[in-house]
């Protein structure tokens, strides 16, 4: 199981290595250099989605749409409020220099905190429509925006029922119950994958042998095809679409 992991690990530095200029070459070649160097960084990409791993090697699932990161997951945002625990509410407080949080305030803070400031709006009813929406509380997952009163409140998602929030003045940040049913649950971070998935459970399944033999530079382009049946979840990441399949396909040749 390690040196399948090992294997991974590997090829994806192998096909960083390719974008990394090791000659001078002539202005002429420039647009193929920017081609293959845009292969690459397409063709790990892809690589990415079918283990789940990020650019940045942190582990993640099911990106939703309009994410405001693919590298800072749910957990983390969770971890980031938690700082705040016991922080006086204060109308209008967005950081600690303002001697306290509101309850949007303590995401922006939160959000901020972990280097996310762009695309982040200052109120809860705005807050209301970032992300994507999530049905219903039952699939909330940690770091999802808990809206609430027609977007006059929102929290923060901790799991097991409960959100992390700045509730009403007199009052200071805590974790308690979603007290009401939410308005509207926005996710707008992904997840952290759990241990034991990503790439170790590619090399537990058939199937994820495959992917990881394609990861290490000993798959061909011709039994790309047979990965097809990974797209319906067996050993890939959540969300892994027929159309990276392809792109794996169409990109192999210029990496390999």
């Amino acid at each position: 199981m390690t040196d399948a992991i090992a294997a991974v690990q590997a090829r994806i530095a192998q096909i960083r290595s390719y974008t990394a200029p090791v000659t001078t070459v002539a202005p002429a070649s420039a647009a193929t250099t920017s081609a293959s160097a845009t292969s690459s960084s397409a063709f790990a990409s892809a690589l990415a989605e079918l283990t789940g791993a990020t650019a940045a090697g942190t582990a993640t699932t099911g990106v939703p749409a309009g994410a405001l990161s693919t590298t800072v997951t749910g957990q983390d945002l969770v971890e980031s409020a938690k700082k705040y625990l016991g922080t006086p509410y204060v109308w209008g407080g967005e950081s600690l220099a303002e001697g306290g949080l509101d309850c949007s305030g303590l995401v922006l803070r939160s959000l901020a905190d972990l280097g996310i400031t762009s695309g982040v709006p200052r109120v809860a009813r705005d807050q209301a429509t970032i992300g994507e929406e999530v049905p219903s509380l039952d699939q909330a997952l940690p770091g999802d925006l808990v809206v609430l009163s027609g977007g006059k409140h929102i929290g923060i998602y901790v799991g097991d029922g409960k959100m992390i929030d700045a509730p009403k003045p007199g009052q200071s940040v805590t974790i308690r119950d979603v007290y009401a049913e939410p308005t509207t649950i926005r996710r707008v971070l992904p997840q952290a994958v759990a241990p034991g998935t990503g790439a170790t459970a590619l090399a537990s399944s058939a199937a994820g042998q495959q992917a990881l033999a394609l990861l290490s530079g000993t798959f061909s382009t011709s039994s790309l095809s047979s990965l097809a049946g990974l797209a319906s979840g067996s050993g890939l990441a959540s969300g892994t679409s027929a159309s990276t399949l392809s792109t794996l396909s169409s990109l192999w040749g210029a990496v390999s």
